[in-house]
């Protein structure tokens, strides 16, 4: 059931009536308080804060310098954070997306063989697609236009896929000859720590002890650490410096110039598609969870969040990031009583306290973050129960989705697999009236997505 505002806080005069905290937020309007917006802050940050470990790692696989990495997730991620509680007054933290960064790094660095610097163009680009589409409206028109099956599929498919490098990470998952994937050497004690580490990220999460995520990255970590798979600190200035990451490696280092030589359609298209799906639902589906939406289905603001988002996006790429996202961890802030953007605006500056802790996330290995990307994946497939099963016009695209992301190790290619199966068969049936006419366009770019790269 979700939570309606009074349920949170039945006691009307606990709401300020007065002073600027209230004017900037709304506390009252919103039936809130401070006491309420600084915990449920606190605690989206603990949920929220093992993407500052994670996404680095992801990110200097692409051959991103780490410490640069690190400073880009974190300053974009306060960026836009701090837009959305201060323009749009949301109570959600927005990040690098693991998605994203995902389809950044293993589907166009590794997979099509473009520099990082050029891929951060094409991010920048997308970008500026975003806020056209949000400032004449097209944005939320295209979301609505795609149907909940595929807009499920989409989310399960990334989740997989996101699991998938997961177990790649840990060892778990390893390249055969034979077989294409095979199981990899459970007695190896990066590979056994990392199958631990899945097992205890879940216990903990089922629990619900704050900040689960982030003490199974400390926790194995520590183990790494004790069985000589990384170095262990030799003083402070391995855990804590004063002095702030240098980031000049990734300051405007994108490349506009080549991401439009390369092509403007396949890679900036597929940003736009994955930004477009992986981001709307959640921050419908948090705003909806605050009480945020009304009857009519409206939400205040939604248009001055995506404006954030869209130039988030942008500002994210020139410090060397990916686009952002607003991730499911928000619905612990918000079920603390979070509604405001006071909640977002601790959680941002939460976020810029760690630049003094960059050193410490340094030392953390890859193996003892893989199990998060398997537990992110493995909470991503509850949407797999909004997909139809008894119509196979919706079950096969939906399934064409989900399988062919992971398979093909490209979110992009799943999406066409199912954008496209999804039309044909629709238009094979007969059923024309059941899609809107968007789809055939969104499947026309899509072969010629195909077709442009063979």
């Amino acid at each position: 059931m979700i939570e309606t505002q009074s349920d949170v806080h039945p006691d009307n005069r606990s709401f300020p009536s007065s002073g600027w905290l209230n004017r900037l937020f709304k506390l009252r309007e919103r039936r809130t308080n401070l006491r309420t917006e600084l915990l449920a802050g606190l605690t989206t940050f603990l949920t929220m804060s093992y993407i500052i470990i994670v996404c680095p790692i992801i990110l200097s696989e692409a051959g991103i310098p780490r410490e640069a990495a690190t400073a880009a997730t974190i300053f974009s991620s306060v960026f836009c954070t701090l837009a959305f509680a201060l323009w749009a007054n949301f109570p959600v933290a927005l990040a690098p997306g693991m998605g994203l960064i995902s389809f950044f790094t293993y589907t166009v660095v590794l997979g099509q063989g473009l520099s990082w610097q050029t891929a951060l163009g094409a991010v920048f680009i997308s970008g500026v697609v975003f806020l056209l589409l949000t400032l004449t409206g097209l944005r939320r028109a295209l979301f609505e236009a795609v149907p909940r099956t595929l807009r499920s599929a989409i989310t399960v498919g990334i989740g997989l896929f996101i699991a998938f490098i997961g177990l790649k990470n840990a060892g778990i998952v390893v390249a055969n000859e034979a077989t294409f994937v095979s199981l990899g050497s459970i007695t190896q004690p990066s590979t056994a720590l990392a199958a631990g580490g899945i097992l205890l990220a879940a216990y903990l999460s089922a629990r619900r002890i704050k900040g689960a995520l982030l003490l199974s990255i400390l926790a194995l970590t520590i183990g790494a650490m004790a069985f000589g798979i990384t170095k262990s600190p030799q003083g402070v200035g391995d855990i804590f410096s004063f002095s702030l990451p240098d980031i000049a490696p990734t300051w405007m280092a994108m490349d506009i110039k080549g991401a439009l030589a390369y092509g403007i359609v396949p890679i900036i298209f597929s940003f736009t598609i994955v930004e477009l799906f992986d981001n709307m639902a959640t921050l419908m589906g948090l705003s909806k969870r605050a009480g945020l939406m009304k009857k009519d289905g409206t939400i205040p603001n939604l248009n001055r969040a995506l404006q954030a988002d869209a130039v988030g996006t942008m500002a994210s790429a020139a410090l060397g990031a990916t686009a952002l996202n607003a991730y499911v961890e928000n619905a612990t802030g918000i079920s603390e009583g979070g509604r405001t953007g006071l909640t977002a605006l601790v959680t941002g500056l939460l976020f810029l306290l760690c630049l003094f802790f960059i050193p410490l996330v340094s030392l953390i290995p890859a193996m003892a973050t893989a199990p998060i990307l398997v537990l992110v994946g493995a909470m991503m497939l509850q949407e797999v129960k909004e997909i139809p099963m008894d119509d196979v016009t919706e079950t096969v695209p939906a399934f064409l989705t989900m399988v062919m992301t992971p398979l093909t190790f490209s979110i992009a290619e799943g999406l066409a697999f199912g954008f496209i199966s999804f039309t044909v068969l629709k238009l094979l049936t007969g059923r024309r009236k059941e899609m809107h006419w968007s789809m055939i366009l969104i499947s026309a770019a899509f072969l010629v997505n195909f077709a442009y790269h063979g």
